[in-house]
Parts: C-alpha cells; sequence; structure tokens
C-alpha cells in the first residue's frame, strides 16, 4: 500500500511544525464557530495547517527553498548597497561604506574606497 507521508520529504520540523498544528486547530475551530464564507475561508485556512503540521511536509517551503537555491548570489550581496546609494552625498567624507564589513566568506580582506 502507498502511503500520502514520504518521510525524505519532510520539511516541517519542531516547533514550526507544533506551531502549524496549533495554530491550524485554533483557526479551524474559530471558522466552524463563526459560520459563513469568513468561516469557510477560516476553517479552510486552519485545515491547511493542521495537514501541514501533520505531515510535516510543505509544498510552498520546498519550492521557496528550491529557488533560494538555484540563485544564491542574491542571499549573498543583499546586504550590500546598491552603486546609486554608494555614491549619493550621504557617504561623502567616509572612508568605508555602512554594509560593506567582509561577512567571512570573502577571499580577500577588504580595502576601504577612497
Amino acid at each position: 500500500m502507498k502511503t500520502l507521508i514520504d518521510p525524505s520529504k519532510t520539511n516541517v520540523h519542531g516547533l514550526e511544525r507544533s506551531a502549524s498544528l496549533g495554530g491550524g486547530l485554533a483557526l479551524l475551530g474559530a471558522g466552524l464557530s463563526r459560520g459563513g464564507l469568513l468561516g469557510f475561508i477560516g476553517a479552510a485556512v486552519g485545515g491547511l495547517l493542521v495537514a501541514r503540521g501533520a505531515t510535516g511536509q510543505c509544498e510552498l517551503k520546498r519550492m521557496l527553498q528550491e529557488k533560494q537555491a538555484q540563485s544564491p548570489d542574491k542571499a549573498r550581496y543583499a546586504h550590500m548597497p546598491l552603486d546609486s546609494e554608494s555614491r549619493s552625498f550621504d557617504f561623502d567624507g567616509q572612508k568605508r561604506l555602512p554594509d560593506s564589513v567582509p561577512m567571512g566568506h570573502e577571499s580577500h580582506l577588504h580595502t576601504p574606497l577612497r
């Protein structure tokens, strides 16, 4: 018999999984007691959160992690100021840019701008 839950695809763990279960149950109960369209939507979202916490699998989280893994350079340089920011009048007279401290993954030492 084929199971619906594949332990190798589990990507929700620990506190996140517990929060999904607890929040989902609360939202499911609140939605069912409210009734109407908003209650139905709340119950549906609560049910999805309960399923996420019970199975430990979240397709949206998996897709976001894959997308981030495909473009690691965006995250690597996200802390650095844009060229237009570094050439503004705000930085006149400063020897180095505010976020230009080496983060530990650079292969060379940082030299201040002149």
